[in-house]
């Protein structure tokens, strides 16, 4: 499928098909999109946490408390480690979590390149996260989504317009 073809298709999806199981192989082809994604000074401190147990899927329930998102067939959470992210020298802006968005982008756009529905995650309660994925201090979760085949075929959202996204050489 072409780039923008793809883009266009990507939506966010809140209903899955429960009785089609997304294969390793797919869960591979996708992770990889997302490994090879651009990070800043090219320290790549991104990783997924995978999730198809059962328990651990129970226990996100209170972590973002929306039936459609701990039921999918498959839940990734996209994490950074802030103890090898690039930080600016001039500010010491850490740059960890535009690198994440950077790969999780990859990793949506390649789940829907593969025919699978996504939905970006950031609100979901971050202690309660980090205390059921035993994260270690220097790890943050970033973003989730479930992964799935689709069971909807979500409409268009209304986007900006082109010239509203833009200024010529000056605010």
């Amino acid at each position: 499928m072409d780039f923008i073809d793809v883009v266009k298709r990507r939506r966010s999806v809140r209903k899955y098909d429960l009785t089609r199981p997304v294969s390793d192989e797919l869960i591979a082809r996708i992770l990889g999109a997302a490994r090879l994604a651009p990070s800043a000074v090219n320290f790549q401190p991104s990783s997924f946490i995978i999730v198809r147990d059962a328990d651990v899927k129970a226990g996100l329930k209170d972590v973002y408390p929306r039936e459609w998102f701990y039921t999918a067939p498959v839940i990734i959470a996209g994490c950074v480690d802030t103890s090898v992210s690039w930080k600016r020298p001039l500010d010491k802006k850490d740059q960890a979590e535009v690198d994440l968005a950077i790969a999780f982008t990859h990793l949506l756009l390649a789940a829907t390149n593969e025919g699978l529905g996504t939905c970006w995650i950031a609100n979901f309660n971050n202690e309660k996260a980090r205390v059921l994925f035993q994260l270690p201090e220097n790890i943050q979760i970033v973003a989730m989504t479930p992964l799935g085949f689709p069971a909807e075929e979500p409409s268009e959202k209304p986007r900006k317009e082109l010239k509203e996204l833009f200024r010529k050489d000056r605010w």
